[in-house]
């Protein structure tokens, strides 16, 4: 990986922590992501709420290789699909269809509304792609979160007609808080009598689920590395296949804005995505 002069990196990171927290910052990153090759179809609707909406990337030439559902960061109560054309474009480009829905927040709704949203929303996605292309689920962050409780907590997808062995080629998660404290801010959106099934971890432990892409940062100063470490773990103990990729010096918002071009070199998030998802299109090993 090339290594940027300290100057240029330091205006990298401040480029993509200005991307990735601010609309006009996203902007940036999304305008010096070029869509050649690229049909990006917009406001698809999965349901009936203002926010149950997606957006659709696909690539031009070719069969693509799977579907790609991204949940987006942002606590819970910030966070919007016009941010991340960067990364639908981008893994368009390397061969997949990729799904970037918005989806309901805090405080118009608590858990679970968040993830019944994004079942909602990979149910959608799944009929218009057909049972035959993978479907991959995959977040950053909050979305990380509402990607394991989909991949890993059967109810939510059985909800929609699905299960996540039966519909989930393979879960990424990037930086997500799987086993967290609910306190502070987080404390209103979670309500005490559903708390006891609030958290990724425990849903690991036990049964098959998909093959799983657990990414993070060991200098991420928002969610702990070890949550990302623990959820490895606990799929391995249970005989689930769990690839743990920790990015020495990667941050919480800087191995998210690595898949565009520009910040690149900050960590190799595209490629481990990407070479992850090829793997599983190409063999489709299953649950276990």
């Amino acid at each position: 990986m090339r290594i940027l002069p300290a100057p240029f990196r330091l205006f990298a990171l401040g480029l993509a922590a200005l991307a990735l927290s601010a609309c006009s910052g996203a902007q940036v990153l999304n305008t010096l992501t070029t869509a050649s090759g690229v049909t990006i179809e917009r406001d698809v609707r999965y349901g009936p709420e203002a926010r149950q909406a997606y957006d659709l990337y696909r690539p031009e030439n070719g069969e693509p290789k799977g579907a790609i559902v991204y949940y987006y960061g942002g606590s819970w109560d910030t966070g919007s699909r016009d941010m991340y054309r960067f990364l639908g474009t981008t893994l368009a480009k390397r061969g997949y269809v990729v799904a970037v829905p918005d989806y309901r927040l805090y405080p118009e709704v608590t858990f679970p509304a968040f993830v019944e949203d994004g079942a909602l929303a990979f149910r959608a996605v799944r009929e218009r792609m057909g049972a035959d292309l993978p479907m991959f689920v995959m977040g950053h962050s909050a979305g990380a979160y509402i990607g394991g409780m989909l991949a890993f907590a059967p109810r939510y997808l059985q909800a929609q007609g699905m299960s996540p062995c039966g519909d989930v080629a393979g879960f990424i998660g990037i930086s997500g808080p799987y086993d967290f404290r609910i306190s502070g801010r987080y404390d209103p959106m979670f309500p005490q009598d559903s708390r006891d099934i609030s958290q990724v971890l425990p849903f690991a432990k036990d049964g098959q689920h998909p093959p799983s892409l657990l990414i993070h940062g060991t200098s991420d100063k928002t969610v702990e590395p070890r949550q990302t470490r623990d959820l490895a773990e606990a799929l391995q103990r249970s005989g689930d296949s769990a690839e743990l990729q920790m990015v020495e010096g990667a941050g919480h918002i800087d191995i998210i804005g690595a898949i565009a071009w520009p910040l690149r070199f900050t960590a190799p998030t595209l490629d481990l995505v990407t070479e992850f998802a090829d793997g599983i299109a190409a063999d489709s090993p299953g649950c276990g």
